[in-house]
This record gives C-alpha cells, sequence and structure tokens, in this order.
C-alpha cells in the first residue's frame, strides 16, 4: 500500500482497487495491500456474489483446497468489525490467519508470509475492506451488465463442476452399495454396518449437492420481498399510490444474477417513471413463468417518458443475460416496461466467454464496431482521441482472438450486441 505520507497516492490506488471487473478485485486489492500487510494468499468471501462468491488472488494450490466451509467457520469465529490474528483450518489444514469481517458480513482473509508475525494496523485494514466490501455490495446491487456476464459463467461453472463430482461419487457409491448389499457376503453385521454407512454418505452427498445449489438462487417471492422493501425506502416520500403483485410461489428458484438483474431493471424502471410530476398510479409485477421471469412496470399518468433513454439505460443488462425489453409510453395515458428474462442460459457458443474478458470501455469500443463505425467516429462518441480508441480496437482483437475489426463485430453480432443501428 502506498506511503500514508502521501495521500494522493493511496486513494489512487484505492480507486484502482475499485474501479474494475468485479471478478479481479482480489488482485487489485492484494496488490495494493502487499507491502504493509505481507500474504500469500488473499480471500474476499461474500455471499453477495451468486456465481463467484469467493473473489481470490495468490497461491493458487492454496486456494484451490479452500473451501465454503472453512471461509464460514472462520466468519462465525469473528466478531464484525474485529480483525484479528488467528489460527484456523484454511485449505486443509490449520494456519495463521488474518482475518476481517465486515459489518455487511463480508469476509476478509489473508494468508501471511510470515506466519509468527501479528497484524500490523488492524484497525486500517478493517477500515480499507470496509471500502471495498461497500463497493463489491453496490456493483452487485447495480448489477452491471460487466456484473451480470461474469456472474453469470461464474455460475454455470459452478454448476457444472457441482454436478460431474456428485455424479461420480453417487455412481461409486451406488456402486458400493450394491456389492455391500450382495448374499454372497459371509459377514452380516460388518455388511450391514458398512451398508448403512454408505447409505448415510450418499443421503449426505445429495443433500450438499442440494444445499450448494442453493447457496446461488433465490426463492421468487423472497426476492421480491426484497425489491419491495427497496422501492419502499426509494419512495417513501412519494405521494402517489403503489402496488405490489408479488410472483406466485414456484418450483424452481432464481437464479443469483437473475435477482439481481431484475431487482435493478426494476428499480431503474421505478425512478424513470415516477420522474413524472403528474403520477397517479404505479404497478409493479412479477411473473414467474417457470422458464422466465417477466418484470412488469406501468403507470398512470402523462405518458410524457423519454422510452429510447430508458430503453437504453436496460439494454446493457438485457443484453448480458439474453432477456428482452419493451418500454411503451402513450401520451395522456401513461408508461408500460416489460422485461422477460430467461433463467437459463443460452446456449454456450464460446464466444460470451470471450467477450466476459472485455472490460467496460473494451465492449463499448466492440458494440460500436459491429455498428459499423470508424474509429473517428468511436472516440467522438466516446470522448477520447483516436489513439485511445486504436488501443482499445487492438486490445479487442487480442482478446477475442480474431485478426480483423469485421470478425469482432461479427462475433459481438453473434452474442447478441446491439447492432441496430449499424449503417
Amino acid at each position: 500500500m502506498p506511503d500514508e505520507s502521501d495521500p494522493v497516492a493511496a486513494l489512487t490506488g484505492l480507486r484502482k482497487v475499485l474501479d474494475g471487473p468485479l471478478h479481479d478485485i482480489a488482485r487489485r486489492l492484494s496488490h495494493l495491500i502487499a507491502t504493509r500487510w505481507p500474504h500469500t494468499a488473499l480471500i474476499v468471501f461474500t455471499r453477495e456474489c451468486a456465481g463467484r462468491p469467493r473473489k481470490v488472488a495468490g497461491d493458487v494450490d492454496m486456494l484451490n483446497r479452500v473451501t465454503i466451509g472453512e471461509l464460514e467457520q472462520v466468519k462465525q469465529e469473528l466478531e464484525p468489525g474485529s480483525p484479528v490474528c488467528s489460527t484456523f483450518a484454511v485449505a486443509g489444514e490449520r494456519r495463521a490467519v488474518w482475518a476481517v469481517r465486515d459489518p455487511s458480513d463480508m469476509l476478509l482473509v489473508l494468508i501471511p508470509r510470515s506466519p509468527g508475525r501479528g497484524l500490523p494496523e488492524p484497525g486500517l485494514l478493517a477500515a480499507l475492506f470496509g471500502i471495498v466490501a461497500t463497493s463489491i455490495r453496490q456493483q452487485v446491487a447495480q448489477a452491471s451488465p460487466d456484473y451480470l456476464a461474469e456472474s453469470r459463467a461464474a455460475a454455470l461453472e459452478r454448476e457444472r463442476t457441482i454436478t460431474e463430482l456428485a455424479t461420480a461419487h453417487e455412481s461409486t457409491l451406488v456402486g458400493l452399495l450394491t456389492t455391500l448389499r450382495s448374499t454372497e457376503l459371509d459377514d452380516t453385521r460388518a455388511r450391514v454396518a458398512a451398508t448403512d454407512a454408505t447409505s448415510s454418505a450418499l443421503v449426505a452427498l445429495r443433500t450438499a449437492q442440494q444445499s450448494d445449489q442453493a447457496l446461488s438462487n433465490e426463492a421468487a417471492p423472497a426476492a421480491f420481498t426484497v425489491l419491495h422493501n427497496e422501492i419502499r425506502k426509494m419512495l417513501r416520500h412519494h405521494e402517489a399510490p403503489i402496488e405490489f403483485a408479488a410472483p406466485a410461489g414456484a418450483d424452481r428458484a432464481l437464479p443469483g444474477d437473475i435477482a439481481h438483474a431484475a431487482r435493478a431493471m426494476t428499480r431503474t424502471a421505478v425512478l424513470a417513471l415516477t420522474a413524472d410530476p403528474e403520477l397517479a398510479r404505479l404497478r409493479i409485477a412479477w411473473t414467474h413463468g417457470g422458464a422466465t421471469l417477466l418484470v412488469d412496470v406501468r403507470d398512470q399518468s402523462t405518458g410524457n417518458l423519454d422510452a429510447a433513454a430508458l430503453h437504453r439505460q436496460l439494454q446493457g443488462r438485457a443484453r448480458a443475460l439474453g432477456a428482452t425489453v419493451d418500454v411503451d409510453a402513450t401520451p395522456g395515458w401513461g408508461s408500460h416496461v416489460t422485461v422477460e428474462l430467461p433463467l437459463d442460459p443460452p446456449a454456450d457458443t464460446g464466444v460470451e466467454t470471450r467477450l466476459t474478458d472485455l472490460n467496460r470501455r473494451e465492449r463499448e469500443v466492440l458494440d460500436l464496431l459491429a455498428q459499423g463505425k470508424r474509429n473517428k467516429a468511436i472516440a467522438a462518441d466516446l470522448g477520447v482521441t483516436e489513439s485511445t480508441v486504436k488501443f482499445h480496437v487492438t486490445r479487442v482483437l487480442h482478446k477475442l482472438d480474431v485478426g480483423t475489426r469485421g470478425e469482432a463485430a461479427a462475433l459481438a453480432l453473434t452474442a447478441g450486441a446491439d447492432a441496430s443501428a449499424r449503417a
């Protein structure tokens, strides 16, 4: 971390941590604090991020052995806001750890380079992590397109891994049970004991799989209740009556990224509609259709809504999830906003995986490339120099592993980039 005698450098370093893709925030934080708190590994653990609850940096071999259960245990043993230097079971063994549990319930774990060293400046570390934790929570709550794309990719990979592991272990245990139940075995008591133990292990495995998958999901009615409370706080001084229509109970829960996106897009629509001073009534509804979640926000007002501007605000998030957005405003009658969010991701073409490697600015450049714009026009649209655009285009081509602007544009269109204005 920069010397505290240079507050400008310190704040600039912190800004770099907060400004960038969420999935890489642990690496940026690790780089910032490495001098003052030397460590071999860093873990940020948060239930806020449904797809990737662990943000990690450092010793890959060690980090691959760290489990969610271990992090939960560390968190349970800590008082919020009170950093500690203690010994915890992490990565399969007891080891010295510097840990901070933020009042928001987010956890920071550092594995110190010198295990016998106490935690230096615990108050400063807690304050610094508090700012980072707040930034993470805000990014998740706003459900930016970058966050949604990264979260969806992580959630899919996590689900595939859980399913593959569970299937492999289940096959092993079922085979073992079949053997143990064989009448050819002589030691009845041994067979019964082994059968009971294996049956218990099989039940535990299936329960663990269901529990792990449930951690990244939200029941639709519960997710809507969170939205209801957020909207009430947001509009506590608004006089127009507000009607909330919660989704009926459904067997299928909402993926975490869908729940966050639905709340963020609903809030965006509500803010746009309540800007009308003559708003007479507002209705907010979610409908769970099994394979989709339909967000429906409508009002009774003048209908003087900038529908195109609101559509642009919503489209970035929608594109990241393959959702459709419709905004309609009828003067003298009112406005109506609908967002249809598919719960399942589109078929994996390999393109989205590459697109998630692009940062926010590179994705903006790619979208403009897909519209057929040249460097000069892109520079004007983004308010940067042509040389900056050339730099971003080069980075985009490299990250997408293509050789020409046309190939990059084709990939963007394949992934659903908004190319309606393409010349």
